[in-house]
């Protein structure tokens, strides 16, 4: 049996996240250059852009813990949760503020000099009523969210992954027929919604290398405007290899007009989980580690960046002794850590 689950184990975006980018701003979280220290307590900076020119969160769920096991003098924990607090991860925008969210983080990325990335997943009827299930109301509400989110967006910088799983439902048969012609449509507009902006690019989920064959999801992916994007996410809040991930990709971008690709490495240091039943591996699974840091310098030409779209730390649902998805798990963060490479 293959894992289609990819990415349904994503949580809403956090109520905070609403004021963030303003808090951030008035709070100045970057020096004049755009590489000073910030967030509560933690001394988080940016990466050097050359090589990573995404925005790091100052003030995280990441660097909330470190600051927070500072603060109690545990410095092993704290140390071993910075390899996560000091990297750019995905900002997943929440369905009731899109414009002021969107508006918030890339404000505060434009002020570090850097690149917001957004992870945009609200297509209705998504995640076929498991861990995340929910979504819009219905088109008009999508469209309605995606045109937010643009107009926060404006012309400042921003990578956008765009709605994780939404494309390999409709092929695996998770997603009802009766709607996969306004989920085409809907994916179709948004990518051109998005790429009407100056300064923004989208990259359209494509599943993982665990799931299937790139034969069954190249022209759903045409159907979903993949032409009109810079491209396709893959392993997006999974566990297959970078190795693996670039495989399955090239296989794909040579049926897509060779469109280039990213990849999800936040927790694949050490490869999908094989232990246990196969349809919940995906799920919190124990013994992974974080990959790969977020980077443009990447081993293949195709692989425009490896991307942090998954935060690693939260949870993907309530299984495995896990809280709900999205919210931050301490336990299992500091366990990703403990087994990552410096």
């Amino acid at each position: 049996m293959y894992d289609t689950r990819g990415a349904r184990t994503q949580a809403r975006a956090r109520a905070s996240a609403v004021v963030l980018g303003a808090a951030l701003l008035l709070a100045g979280c970057s020096s004049a250059d755009g590489d000073g220290a910030a967030g509560p307590g933690a001394r988080i900076t940016q990466q050097p852009k050359a090589a990573d020119p995404f925005w790091v969160n100052p003030d995280g769920n990441a660097a909330r813990q470190v600051a927070a096991y500072e603060k109690s003098g545990e410095k092993t924990e704290a140390e071993q949760i910075r390899k996560i607090a000091e990297q750019p991860v995905g900002e997943w925008i929440g369905p009731e503020n899109p414009e002021k969210e969107a508006r918030g983080f890339t404000e505060a990325a434009e002020k570090s000099d850097r690149t917001a990335l957004l992870v945009l997943y609200n297509i209705p009827h998504r995640d076929c009523g498991q861990y995340s299930q929910g979504g819009a109301a219905d088109g008009n509400a999508y469209r309605a969210w995606i045109d937010g989110i643009a107009r926060g967006i404006g012309d400042r910088a921003a990578t956008v992954v765009l709605e994780p799983d939404a494309v390999l439902h409709l092929v695996d048969g998770c997603t009802p027929d009766e709607f996969h012609e306004e989920r085409y449509d809907l994916l179709k507009g948004a990518v051109a919604k998005l790429k009407s902006l100056k300064n923004t690019r989208v990259y359209l989920d494509a599943g993982n290398a665990g799931w299937g064959h790139p034969d069954q999801i190249f022209q759903p992916l045409r159907l979903a405007g993949i032409d009109q994007a810079d491209g396709f996410a893959v392993n997006v809040a999974n566990f297959y290899s970078t190795q693996d991930s670039i495989a399955y990709g090239k296989q794909l971008s040579a049926k897509v007009g060779n469109k280039h690709f990213v990849i999800d490495t936040s927790r694949n240091g050490k490869g999908p989980y094989t232990a246990g039943q196969p349809a919940e591996r995906w799920c919190n699974p124990p013994g992974r580690a974080l990959g790969e840091a977020p980077t443009t310098k990447t081993a293949d030409p195709s692989v425009d960046a490896y991307l942090w779209v998954k935060r690693p730390g939260e949870s993907d649902g309530t299984c495995k002794g896990g809280p709900k998805a999205g919210q931050w798990w301490p336990t299992y963060a500091l366990k990703l850590a403990e087994a990552s490479t410096p």
